[in-house]
């Protein structure tokens, strides 16, 4: 079962959004990974714990400001989502929010598949951690602009 339809891997992203940043991802509690993979007006990506982390979730909002789809996107190293030069300011950010549990209010520049860049604004950033304390991961929430 894939991230997008895994009750697992939702309940792992919630409920970390929930613990570290103190208010719920998701605006009604009987909305479950469906519509926060197809329905949700905002971005929600998660990368991996590996060496060089891989994209393990990225919903249909992320997947149009990103212009990935799902196939594409999901193995794909998340650093390839900001240019070069940004990849230092986005290690920063990783860092941050691995020594201290999230980041918000994160603003950045990323880049698309096909090359165009586009700023993220009120970005929160957190760990993905499971209710046994292991870090699985990180992922990131924006809103999308017009």
């Amino acid at each position: 079962m894939r991230p997008a339809e895994d009750p697992a891997f939702f309940a792992l992203l919630t409920g970390s959004f929930l613990r570290l940043v103190g208010r719920p991802l998701i605006p009604e509690p009987d909305y479950g990974p469906d519509w926060l993979y197809v329905q949700a007006p905002f971005a929600v990506l998660a990368h991996d714990t590996s060496a060089d982390p891989r994209f393990v979730y990225a919903n249909r909002a992320a997947q149009r400001a990103f212009g990935y789809d799902w196939q594409e996107i999901v193995g794909m190293p998340s650093r390839l989502s900001a240019e070069a030069p940004e990849r230092a300011e986005r290690q920063r950010l990783l860092d941050a929010v691995a020594r201290d549990g999230f980041v918000s209010g994160y603003a950045g520049i990323r880049v698309a598949k096909d090359g165009r860049c586009f700023p993220v604004t009120e970005g929160i950033v957190w760990q993905l951690v499971d209710e046994c304390g292991t870090v699985r991961g990180q992922a990131a929430t924006f809103p999308l602009t017009a």
